[in-house]
């Protein structure tokens, strides 16, 4: 079987308790190597990109408030996962999407909850399958972010301003 990749996403929730270490290490379950990880603030655009399937919703605004950490930290840690059925292995440990009918010891089971208000504060996000995965790491990481190749390329002179070490 080829090597799938899978987007992970750490989300405010998960961040502000510190549990980024315990998620990463019940994640090692799965035997998945890490292809790129970094933390980011996530703009109102990000999140409406990333959500974009969801913007019919009705929670679609709430949703995205949460993922920009409004309620929690400004800060969500993104992962790429890589190997043999990453997306449902992942997908398996993480968890089903609302925490109360998530396996008890599925990452949203042992650490999501929903609010009083209705908010599934599920912890993790992980891509559902290789079409969203894609996708997905593609809005979240730029190639040379990632240890190798993971999709194909193309290399461009682009002249705009860029932040630097002084």
């Amino acid at each position: 079987m080829a090597k799938e990749q899978c987007l992970v996403l750490i989300k405010p929730d998960g961040l502000v308790k510190s549990l980024t270490g315990d998620i990463i290490s019940k994640l090692s379950e799965t035997e998945l190597k890490i292809m790129g990880a970094k933390i980011v603030q996530v703009t109102k655009e990000l999140a409406e990109e990333h959500y974009q399937q969801l913007k019919n919703e009705k929670f679609f605004d709430e949703l995205i408030r949460y993922i920009m950490g409004e309620y929690h930290t400004k800060r969500v840690m993104a992962l790429v996962y890589e190997g043999e059925n990453a997306i449902e292995k992942v997908r398996r440990i993480a968890g089903a999407t609302n925490p109360e009918q998530a396996d008890p010891i599925s990452i949203r089971g042992k650490y999501g909850r929903i609010t009083t208000s209705g908010v599934f504060e599920n912890v993790v996000h992980a891509s559902d399958s290789p079409a969203s995965a894609e996708r997905e790491i593609k809005l979240w990481f730029r190639p040379d972010e990632i240890v190798h190749t993971i999709y194909p390329t193309e290399e461009k002179e682009i002249k705009t301003p860029k932040l630097i070490w002084k």
